[in-house]
């Protein structure tokens, strides 16, 4: 699986910026978010905002509408709104396709059967492995559900070996998906549309040739580039980014209690000094006067990026614990 296809001078870029409403924005999506934007708005591009809402056990509504007011704080515009939850056919469809060409198949395994069976270790990270229980299985989840009694999800038949991706930062990176995931879900069991096929699926709908995030996702790119192959979809240019960390090199996580992008700006940052301090973070120098997102945009330029995670100091941006210096 090598490089995505070079986009021609005259195509359109196109990126988007997709939180997911399931807590506050902190600093690493604040670095995610404003390269995301720089990189698209640098070339000519548009910007697409999709709110990732699909998981319903977890999404609120109020968490995007925060999102919302995060990003314009930022001075961020975009060109349209998708909200994922207002129309499930693309992802049905897509799963049909997937079912008709033998690539999917329905399971009734619950995470407790998954990590009772004594082939299916976890992963790194703590990921679960799935040992594929139900492969060949049942011919369809009506099927599945009538003879297990149990509610049954889609999974993605995951070949065997290693996968690569070419991504502007990190270069060739290589994973087994077999060996970390397994089979991984496409349709939960309780019907949710799992992660993995609803950003591959909304990627394709939407014409993204270009994805900005954190590289602890490069294994999910992996992942999404096998869903993409299997759906006939283009593959997008990859760019992940180094994770902004604590001190103690912890990455900063909204489940952490790490200080939000709404906290910060209770706490007295403007979004100028926030904005300058995340451009120099990504090599883009020093500015004298307060400057926007927009005013940055003539010294982004991806080949100053770093390649180490970036390290958050409250003291540097907070005048509450630096006696105002900035």
């Amino acid at each position: 699986m090598g490089p995505p296809a070079t986009l021609r001078d005259d195509a359109t870029v196109v990126g988007r910026l997709a939180p997911s409403p399931t807590g506050p924005l902190h600093l690493g999506h604040a670095r995610s978010f404003l390269a995301a934007w720089w990189s698209a708005r640098t070339q000519g591009g548009s910007i697409h905002l999709r709110i990732e809402d699909l998981d319903g056990d977890r999404c609120r509504p109020e968490f995007a509408d925060a999102a919302r007011r995060d990003l314009e704080w930022l001075g961020l515009d975009w060109d349209d709104e998708l909200l994922q939850s207002t129309d499930l056919t693309p992802y049905q469809q897509a799963v049909e396709r997937l079912f008709a060409s033998g690539d999917a198949y329905p399971c009734v395994c619950s995470r407790t059967d998954i990590r009772s069976a004594l082939s299916a270790p976890h992963a790194t990270g703590g990921e679960l492995r799935y040992p594929g229980t139900c492969r060949g299985r049942y011919a369809s989840v009506a099927e599945a559900e009538a003879e297990s009694g149990q509610p049954a999800g889609v999974r993605l038949l995951v070949p065997d070996g290693s996968f690569a991706i070419h991504d502007a930062l990190a270069g060739e990176f290589r994973a087994e998906p077999a060996q970390e995931c397994g089979d991984f879900l496409l349709v939960r069991r309780d019907g949710a549309i799992a992660y993995q096929l609803a950003v591959v699926v909304d990627d394709g709908r939407q014409g993204v040739t270009e994805v900005v995030r954190g590289d602890d996702l490069l294994p999910s790119a992996v992942r999404q580039s096998i869903l993409q192959q299997r759906l006939g979809l283009r593959e997008p240019r990859w760019m992940h980014l180094p994770l902004v960390v604590d001190a103690a090199g912890r990455r900063l996580a909204k489940r952490d209690g790490d200080p939000s992008l709404a906290e910060l700006r209770e706490q007295g940052v403007a979004a100028t000094d926030l904005i300058a301090w995340l451009a120099q973070t990504c090599g883009m120098g020093e500015r004298g006067a307060r400057h926007s997102a927009r005013d940055w945009l003539d010294r982004w330029d991806p080949a100053r990026l770093g390649r180490e995670p970036v390290v958050f100091r409250p003291d540097r941006l907070l005048p509450s614990r630096a006696g105002g210096e900035r």
